[in-house]
């Protein structure tokens, strides 16, 4: 996982706080409509889907989840459930800074069916997300107030339209005894992810839900330890120590201009505070 450097912020006026997902859906139409009629999900088809998908790695079941509370699962762990119609993935590994570089094998698995992806981390109020037709990417989205926009492709889908128009300003209140700063995007990530995720899957990580949501705590996900067959132990890992953003792009930040286009300023990322 590579999430962008930013600056931990307090909390922002009725915005999501403390959501977090990494995940992953197939589908072979509206992916609302299609969870909202799944049952018990097969064992044995929800493995071969993880081993389809998880090649050559080594798969061994875990303790499961549902689809409310699994789309974050620890380091190394996946939740997931395979449907006719309708697959889901839940796994750290996809939260990655540019959607379109979701591994080829990710891609080609939706031959024929549509591909969404929804990643966010309230830790530093990044939102990613993408959507791919039959294997074509036609749409996707990365930014944070630090790193910027890092990705933009394709036209804003009409859940976005009210964000980048300026109807939806991010609220940002400061630490007390602490001025004010402008915010560097023209609304907050977060807040986007969370009907981001309601448009394209049918249920939200917080806020309050609405009668046509997805009951995403009644669909229970399968658990699984994936890792390299040979993975490293423990003294190797350490050996590397992974840096938050250590892979990200320069940052950039925008603001919003009078006529609603998004005018970039300079500006510098500030790092994540010791722990």
């Amino acid at each position: 996982m590579s999430v962008p450097t930013a600056t931990v912020r307090p909390p922002t006026g009725g915005g999501a706080l403390g959501a977090k997902t990494g995940l992953l859906v197939y589908a072979d139409g509206d992916v609302p409509t299609l969870l909202g009629r799944v049952g018990t999900a097969d064992l044995d088809r929800t493995t071969t889907m993880m081993r389809r998908l998880y090649p050559g790695r080594e798969i061994e079941r875990c303790e499961g989840s549902n689809l409310w509370d699994g789309v974050y699962p620890p380091e190394g762990t996946v939740h997931a459930a395979s449907w006719p119609g309708v697959e889901v993935i839940g796994d750290q590994e996809v939260m990655i800074d540019a959607p379109s570089q979701l591994p080829e094998h990710l891609v080609a698995a939706t031959a024929g069916r549509r591909l969404v992806l929804h990643a966010m981390h309230s830790v530093v109020d990044w939102l990613a997300f993408a959507v791919w037709e039959d294997g074509y990417l036609v749409r996707s989205l990365s930014l944070s107030p630090d790193s910027g926009i890092i990705e933009n492709i394709g036209e804003p889908l009409p859940f976005e339209l009210p964000y980048w128009a300026g109807d939806r300003p991010a609220d940002i209140i400061p630490w007390p005894g602490e001025e004010e700063e402008p915010y560097a995007l023209p609304f907050h990530p977060l807040e986007l992810g969370e009907d981001a995720l309601r448009a394209l899957c049918g249920f939200v990580q917080e806020g309050r839900p609405e009668p046509d949501d997805v009951d995403a705590d009644a669909i229970e996900l399968y658990g699984f330890h994936v890792r390299a067959r040979c993975a490293p132990g423990p003294v190797a890992r350490e050996a590397k120590p992974r840096t938050v953003g250590e892979d990200t792009d320069p940052p950039r930040f925008y603001t919003l201009s009078p006529d609603g286009s998004l005018v970039e300023r300079v500006g510098r990322a500030r790092s994540l505070p010791p722990a």
